[in-house]
């Protein structure tokens, strides 16, 4: 389930929220990316928090991990108390200490005045570069995508033995990731509109420099089906959309910007959108 399709920080009035996704895989339950509106799209889908069990972080932008730490606090005190593991690159350990510093008053005062278990026993945070992620059950496996200026930035392939699923995070065009997807169930891959860009650096008043930086570090739709067609992915879904709530653009115009580029089945994200194995 696609919880958060939006490709940055900001939200506004009755538009998506930012980048989050909830994968069901080998019996294991894992929140991919944390940005905001993560826990009220997990309670919304049904998901009972304090089953709480796998988290992934690809990168440390806000829109990925600014509600982590309020994902677990909020799971804790719903009655989360078996361990969660957090899988993040390097920072995501210095940034689990920050806000267990920050909540440190409320958290130890919950511990003495209401017997809850202490978080800080049970959760774990386990940093990770390229490769194998070593998860018992399930094959996880990470690649060091591009997208500067970030450097510690990671598509995660989720595998069993009937089922794989890519996710690209955030990365500029970049052709190695279709190796790393190849034969994919579903790859899940970021994409840009050109006519978007323009008209978001007309409405911010950034100017070329936010321009550079969209181009520079995020993956054009073209290329994003590019990707899935070299990979043979079997279903392509555009995620972390830029723009996903500009008037004035919407699905027919991801579809056109794909058009030639990729064969199969195209799926344009929207919160709350739902893929099951038994669909591909």
């Amino acid at each position: 389930m696609l919880l958060g399709t939006k490709g940055g920080p900001a939200i506004r009035p009755g538009g998506p929220s930012p980048t989050s996704s909830l994968l069901e895989i080998g019996g294991r339950r894992c929140v991919i990316d944390c940005g905001l509106g993560v826990t009220r799209g997990l309670v919304e889908a049904g998901v009972t928090l304090k089953e709480l069990d796998l988290i992934f972080i690809t990168h440390l932008h806000s829109d990925h991990i600014l509600e982590l730490g309020p994902l677990i606090h909020t799971a804790w005190t719903t009655g989360l108390k078996t361990p969660v593991t957090v899988f993040g690159p390097s920072g995501t350990a210095a940034y689990w200490t920050g806000f267990l510093a920050s909540m440190r008053y409320d958290i130890d005062l919950r511990i003495a005045d209401e017997g809850r278990p202490d978080p800080r026993d049970f959760v774990t945070v386990v940093e990770y570069g390229e490769g194998p992620l070593g998860l018992e059950g399930l094959e996880v496996s990470a690649l060091r995508v591009k997208h500067p200026p970030v450097t510690e930035c990671f598509a995660l392939k989720f595998r069993t033995p009937d089922w794989c699923v890519v996710f690209s995070a955030d990365t500029t065009y970049f052709p190695p990731l279709a190796g790393f997807a190849s034969g994919c169930d579903v790859l899940v891959h970021e994409a840009m509109l050109a006519d978007g860009v323009d008209k978001i650096v007309e409405i911010t008043g950034n100017g070329e420099r936010l321009r550079t930086h969209l181009m520079d570090s995020h993956t054009l739709a073209p290329d994003a089906a590019r990707i899935a067609s070299a990979a043979g992915a079997k279903q392509l879904v555009l995620n972390h959309l830029i723009p996903a709530d500009l008037p004035g653009f919407d699905e027919k115009d991801w579809l056109a910007a794909t058009r030639g580029h990729y064969a199969g089945p195209i799926t344009i994200g929207r919160d709350g959108l739902t893929l099951t194995r038994s669909a591909q």
